[in-house]
């Protein structure tokens, strides 16, 4: 249960004007890492080299003019960001106690994943570098040489493979909405198909990034399992895969606009 110190800590939280406009700051430096990431798959696509993550985005912010400030920029808004989704953690109020910790786990789960993001790029910052998919195959060779390895492996890629389609049915229906307090049409009508759009192809990169994963298990190959750029670039290899590149890669750009309007129009 939730101690009413942490609830009251997080109420404030959410009452301060300035660390909503934190907040609001992080869903547009996260646009800004999608947007990179998203051109690098293009450019992947097209024949040229680059990593399509996290860790590919953050080299290309830091060789910009200004860039280890924007590194700062990028990592303190994460940061505001992961703290608020743990406040909406400490705050769900759903009466069904079962969707209640489902929320909780989701936005600890979102907490985690902006924390990660915002890690890599206080590493650059700090003149740091990092590898994301030799950083999953460390792990998931540490977590096959566990007992019950390979059990524990296949659940992490299936957990992983289950938030892409989550953000996949999120997409598609368009639930996403709930969250945002969005204008009239026009703009309302832009907004809902960027957010299809970029939710259903984040999706699939999250996915195949699960299919790698369970793929390392079943094959007990560690080397297989990888992160973002590792999915991103397995996709290339399929039937069509450039083609198919090219759009999960322009989705992610997608996604990004998606989050300069969710910076605006997000409830908070």
């Amino acid at each position: 249960m939730m101690t009413d110190t942490g609830k009251a800590a997080a109420s404030a939280a959410q009452n301060s004007r300035a660390f909503e406009i934190a907040a609001r700051v992080g869903f547009v430096v996260l646009g800004i890492v999608h947007i990179v990431i998203g051109g690098i798959a293009i450019s992947v696509a097209q024949g040229a080299g680059g990593e399509a993550d996290q860790s590919g985005a953050m080299q290309q912010v830091a060789s910009l003019p200004f860039g280890v400030l924007l590194l700062w920029i990028i990592a303190l808004g994460l940061f505001a960001l992961a703290i608020w989704q743990v406040t909406e953690a400490f705050l769900e109020r759903d009466p069904d106690t079962k969707k209640k910790w489902g929320h909780r786990v989701k936005y600890v789960g979102t907490a985690i994943a902006y924390l990660s993001i915002g890690i890599t790029s206080l590493v650059y910052a700090l003149g740091g570098s990092s590898d994301s998919d030799q950083s999953s195959q460390t792990l998931s060779a540490q977590i096959l040489a566990a007992p019950g390895g390979v059990f524990l492996l296949v659940l992490v890629g299936l957990v992983i493979l289950g938030v892409g389609i989550a953000f996949v049915y999120r997409g598609a229906t368009q639930r996403f909405a709930k969250h945002l307090s969005l204008p009239g049409d026009p703009v309302r009508k832009g907004i809902l198909t960027l957010g299809t759009v970029g939710y259903v192809a984040k999706g699939i990169a999250i996915g195949v990034v699960g299919v790698l994963w369970i793929v390392a298990s079943l094959t007990n190959d560690p080397e297989k399992a990888g992160g973002l750029d590792a999915a991103l670039k397995s996709l290339a290899e399929l039937p069509f895969g450039t083609v198919l590149l090219w759009l999960v890669g322009a989705g992610l750009i997608v996604y990004g606009a998606y989050c300069f309007a969710r910076a605006k129009y997000a409830r908070m």
